[in-house]
């Protein structure tokens, strides 16, 4: 069960990681969108999992790949923003969030679209 505190730090690290996905979506351009749909804070405050939606799907690889290579700089930019809320920043650890690819599937299938072997 979460904390408090717990729910608060979620909250306030997911509102400014999707800040800075959509400042960084922005810069590199393409169409892309980055939306951080989830933050998991450990209950010692110190490790921090980061759920993120990434499309076009066909971007997701090398985003997710350029994301952990500056998680650094992730957690460096949100040192300078967090400072007077969190004594520490959590390590940060992206997750590719594909529940949105999974709800897709579902109506397509509900909806007969799929390549349902039993019909």
């Amino acid at each position: 069960m979460e904390s408090n505190r717990q729910k608060k730090i979620n909250q306030l690290l997911q509102e400014e990681l999707s800040e800075i996905f959509r400042k960084q979506s922005v810069e590199i351009g393409k169409g892309i969108l980055i939306s951080t749909t989830e933050v998991k804070i450990s209950p010692d405050l110190g490790v921090a999992k980061v759920y993120i939606s990434i499309f076009p799907s066909q971007y997701r690889e090398p985003l997710m790949k350029e994301i952990n290579e500056l998680n650094s700089r992730f957690r460096k930019i949100l040192g300078t923003k967090l400072a007077k809320h969190l004594r520490q920043i959590p390590e940060l650890i992206f997750y590719l969030d594909t529940t949105l690819d999974e709800v897709e599937k579902i109506e397509k299938a509900l909806k007969g679209e799929d390549e349902n072997p039993i019909l």
